[in-house]
């Protein structure tokens, strides 16, 4: 049996973080689903915009819809949505078969609207819309701005995946919120069964920090993150607040790893899989860690609920002079810089794919 099956059978989802036309049209996406494990999907600007500049599987899209007077972020959003509604269909199966909890994709807002609540929310429910798949996530960053907007859209019924996380402080802002709109569903007589995942970024810690601490301390922030976010995770779980509301029908906003790609060529190639197994948790891999893991991980003990060493390999960290607070909301602040610059580029890319490929004729009555 694989590994990957493993993991799904002690209750762990695996996801790809990764979606190309290229892995629909070659079946590739299918057959991760059905050799890997795969239940679910995300996505984000930088995966689109390596997406669309490194092929031309998306030229006759481009060319049809920019002649259709189609440009700029309509654009992209158009040729996003192609391809997540498509993979959405893929997963549709999965969904079913799973009442819901499995079997997601996720399309993510404009990361221009980070610091902006009622856009967020508004073009929120926009792409849920426009999607019209059950199994869609709307991706909000749990940024100051986003806590709002991830409560307004809970409430509005909109099943979100939020992201860009990196401390156990910045979840649990993100899982209040979540409780509030479930909450306030509730108050108002409204279903309480609204999907949700909170997506914490694990290894760009030990990137933004592998230079400035001792050998022996590295690759090791990230994990102990983790295990720390996992302690608030289980704590949350085992609440009264969230037992009520468990109680009258609510689902669990599930803990998801994410940015679990090994970023140190020294390190091993699965190591954020085999330290985060986890029941009740989900894992979005790079494909290159997915056929790693696939083909030579192995599941090491599931993770323990009380964070385990976390909080004195945290220690150590700090007495290293890595200010976590400040780090975390470093990282929170460059994903958002560097999604934004993703954004822009692949807005530029596609302008400039379809002057290229808009015709001689056209061009000349222009």
């Amino acid at each position: 049996m694989k590994a990957t099956q493993r993991l799904h059978d002690l209750g762990q989802r695996l996801w790809l973080d990764n979606i190309t036309r290229g892995l629909l049209a070659s079946g590739t996406l299918k057959r991760y689903i059905d050799e890997f494990s795969i239940t679910g999907l995300t996505s984000n600007p930088t995966i689109f915009d390596h997406a669309i500049g490194g092929s031309t599987l998306y030229d006759d899209a481009i060319r049809r819809k920019t002649t259709q007077g189609t440009s700029g972020e309509a654009l992209f959003l158009e040729l996003v949505v192609d391809d997540l509604t498509q993979a959405a269909d893929l997963f549709r199966p999965v969904h079913e078969a799973s009442g819901g909890r499995d079997g997601w994709v996720s399309l993510e807002v404009s990361p221009l609207l980070a610091d902006e609540t009622t856009s967020t929310v508004e073009q929120a429910r926009a792409l849920s819309e426009r999607a019209g798949r059950p199994n869609v996530f709307i991706k909000i960053p749990g940024t100051p701005a986003g806590v709002p907007a991830i409560e307004e859209a809970i409430f509005a019924g909109i099943p979100i995946n939020v992201t860009l996380l990196f401390s156990s402080e910045q979840y649990l802002a993100a899982a209040e919120a979540y409780l509030r709109g479930i909450e306030r569903r509730l108050a108002a007589r409204l279903d309480p069964h609204v999907p949700s995942v909170a997506s914490l970024f694990v290894s760009r810690w030990d990137k933004a920090v592998a230079a400035r601490v001792p050998r022996e301390l590295r690759d090791r922030l990230g994990i102990a993150v983790a295990k720390r976010t996992y302690r608030t995770y289980r704590d949350l779980l085992a609440s009264t607040r969230w037992k009520r509301l468990a109680g009258a029908g609510a689902r669990t906003q599930r803990l998801l790893w994410a940015s679990t790609g090994t970023k140190d060529p020294e390190a091993s190639d699965v190591l954020y899989v085999e330290a985060l197994v986890a029941a009740e948790t989900i894992n979005t891999l790079p494909d290159a860690t997915l056929l790693a893991f696939a083909d030579h991980g192995t599941i090491r003990e599931p993770l323990p609920a009380d964070g385990g060493d976390a909080d004195t390999v945290l220690a150590r960290f700090e007495r290293a002079g890595i200010d976590l607070t400040e780090q975390a909301q470093a990282l929170q602040r460059e994903g958002t810089e560097a999604f934004v610059a993703s954004w822009k580029e692949v807005l530029g890319r596609i302008a400039s794919k379809a002057e290229a490929l808009e015709p001689a004729g056209a061009r000349g009555t222009s």
